[in-house]
């Protein structure tokens, strides 16, 4: 059961991060991507002025589930941790930048995806 879990976890975690990276490319995801996206931010943001900043709640709940399977030792980031599966030798602090700054860039586009960009064509329609 708890295999399980672990499986279902990571892939719901690559899921999330899957539709933070693309999910507003495409007009038909873009609700989604701001519901995701902003449960990220606050997670991240909100729970981390309490748990750290960057905290997540899915890493959290995962890694109690590796933990009852026997694994120790587990990074503090769910990206890091497959960075090192993956056999990368890059430090957590490496990890948690090049993290950050996709997240800062991602938020950036959010904002212009979704709060200018649908302000920019309401001023058009009303221009036209």
């Amino acid at each position: 059961m708890f295999l399980f879990l672990d499986y279902l976890l990571s892939f719901g975690h690559f899921l999330v991060i899957a539709i933070n990276l693309f999910g507003w490319i495409w007009s038909e995801t873009r609700t989604l991507h701001m519901w995701v996206f902003g449960m990220t931010v606050i997670s991240w943001l909100v729970l981390g002025l309490r748990y750290g900043l960057g905290y997540c709640f899915l890493t959290d709940w995962q890694w109690d589930i590796k933990r009852t399977l026997g694994e120790h030792d587990l990074p503090s980031s769910f990206i890091h941790y497959w960075v090192q599966k993956a056999g990368w030798d890059i430090q957590p602090f490496t990890t948690d930048i090049v993290t950050g700054l996709i997240f800062l860039i991602l938020v950036v586009i959010s904002v212009y995806v979704h709060v200018i960009s649908p302000h920019k064509k309401a001023r058009a329609k009303v221009n036209s």
